[in-house]
């Protein structure tokens, strides 16, 4: 990996983190503008939003594992670039096509496939980066760092596509996304390549994908740690496809306040993030999972709970808390896996983790919009809300009851 001064250190995170930021606004614009022009333009069923959600996601379950020996063999900062440009045309074609009155369904879910794919290079290969350029020491404070710029770019950029959807239509609107991602793109080409721990010379990529897969399944933390962020984002699919539907067609809330009430996520997310390091620190890494798990699943509840202008609010407090819950369970095992899996087996351990994890969020969108379809958004809401509290059946049941820290839980274990 090589040494560096903390100066140099301190100056790569900044790049790396202003190419994360400015991207992650535009997708976070997007979060709301994307499903909104199903629904506002195409006019789509709750079924429709739900695979459109899905194949945002679905690259995790075609290529999650193999990423990480992908990247294991790329050239990092160049597959970063790549992936930023392929995103921005992908995003174009849908202006383009609205401009010309060829938009349909078919080519929204094609483009959220194609983003979906450069997604999962793009993550493996910034969460390989990462420690790539900071000290270990740093890991920890930067990630709660990076979780709470996410926080306010959820924040901002939600409210911020609601009032752009209600100024110059849901469309149009998807050019923010795709010039972030052009600026992304400069920033990350100007950081200096960096040398990450490779594989031994001739490993196969089936090999490689089968040594990050034992090491995680038989790993006492990371494998339990694994299974309930799976349950997580099968809620947080869900999630992401009910929103929409359920606040415009049940709650009737117009573009601009669809934004703002998505956006609460964010307000939960820059909480999670603010206290993570302090709550870690006092109550330990294992314990501040089950806390933080418990608080956000009741939360969750308050989401379905009440109709008209309370519904909205019940709405937006119940999305920040399960939100809150949800960011430190992210940061704490993040960290855990950056800090305690094997330098070669990195980017392996982080694929395989996405993989399982982030593939449960097509399933939980689509089984959420089925059951939409079937029963009512209200009573999907229901259902998901009350699926926030398997996580914590998950932990329960493993090596981390009972322990104060991860590390602890694996030395016993």
């Amino acid at each position: 990996m090589g040494t560096h001064s903390s100066r140099s250190s301190a100056a790569l995170f900044w790049t790396y983190w202003s190419a994360g930021t400015v991207s992650s606004v535009g997708t976070a614009v997007t979060t709301v503008a994307l499903p909104l022009v199903a629904v506002y333009v195409l006019h789509a069923s709750a079924l429709a939003v739900g695979a459109l959600t899905a194949s945002s996601y679905v690259a995790w379950l075609v290529i999650g594992l193999p990423a990480g020996a992908l990247v294991s063999r790329m050239r990092l900062r160049e597959t970063q670039v790549a992936m930023d440009l392929l995103r921005a045309a992908a995003l174009a074609t849908i202006p383009l096509a609205w401009w010309l009155g060829g938009l349909t369904m078919l080519q929204l879910v094609a483009v959220a496939l194609v983003v979906s794919f450069a997604d999962v290079l793009f993550g493996v290969g910034n969460m390989t980066l990462l420690p790539a350029i900071l000290p270990k020491e740093q890991l920890a404070s930067r990630n709660s760092f990076m979780s709470g710029t996410e926080a306010v770019t959820q924040l901002g950029g939600p409210s911020l596509g609601g009032l752009v959807v209600q100024l110059v239509g849901a469309v149009p609107t998807m050019l923010v996304d795709s010039v972030s991602y052009l600026v992304s793109a400069v920033l990350m080409g100007s950081l200096p390549p960096r040398e990450v721990a490779k594989p031994p010379a001739g490993t196969g990529m089936a090999t490689m994908i089968r040594e990050g897969w034992r090491f995680v399944s038989r790993h006492p933390v990371m494998a339990p740690c694994m299974w309930m962020a799976t349950v997580v984002n099968f809620v947080c699919g869900a999630l992401m496809a009910l929103a929409p539907v359920y606040l415009v067609r049940v709650l009737h809330a117009p573009a601009a306040l669809v934004g703002v009430l998505i956006a609460t996520e964010g307000v939960g997310t820059l909480l999670g993030a603010t206290v993570t390091p302090r709550l870690t620190r006092q109550v330990g890494t294992a314990r501040a999972l089950l806390v933080a798990g418990l608080v956000g699943a009741f939360l969750a509840l308050l989401m379905p709970a009440g109709s008209g202008p309370l519904g909205m609010v019940l709405f937006g407090v119940g999305n920040a808390g399960f939100a809150a819950g949800v960011v430190v369970l992210s940061v704490t095992t993040r960290t855990y896996r950056q800090t305690e899996s094997p330098p070669e087996l990195l980017a392996r351990v982080m694929a395989t983790v996405r993989f399982v994890s982030w593939g449960a969020i097509p399933f939980g969108a689509l089984a959420a919009g089925a059951v939409a379809t079937a029963l009512g958004p209200r009573t999907a809401l229901w259902l998901t809300s009350l699926l926030t509290f398997v996580p914590l059946l998950v932990l329960w049941a493993s090596p981390v009851r009972g322990r104060r820290d991860l590390a602890e839980a694996t030395t016993a274990a």
